[in-house]
């Protein structure tokens, strides 16, 4: 089963590091969370997608990554419980 045929993803809380929100904008971030809740994981392997796809199913933790219009690559993680999102970059995880 694909996410991207299953319902949309409860982000719970959204959150972001400092880091995230002096790097990356306000759009980009919009822009990501409305692909990471439908169940478009940017960025990703095809292993990591089919993990993702799983965790849809499974109830786990979720990770997209995408890139902003400035070229910083950024993460979007919904905890296993989906009481929070967070967009953070790499190096804040």
């Amino acid at each position: 089963m694909s996410a991207r045929l299953s319902p949309s993803l409860k982000l719970g809380q959204i959150v972001a590091t400092p880091n995230a929100l002096a790097q990356i904008n306000q759009t980009d971030i919009t822009l990501a969370l409305a692909r990471h809740v439908v169940g478009d994981w940017g960025d990703l392997c095809a292993e990591d997608k089919a993990v993702n796809d799983q965790a849809m199913v499974e109830g786990t933790r979720i990770l997209s990554a995408y890139q902003a219009a400035n070229g910083t690559k950024f993460w979007i993680i919904t905890e296993a419980d989906r009481s929070v999102t967070t967009v953070l970059l790499p190096d804040d995880y």
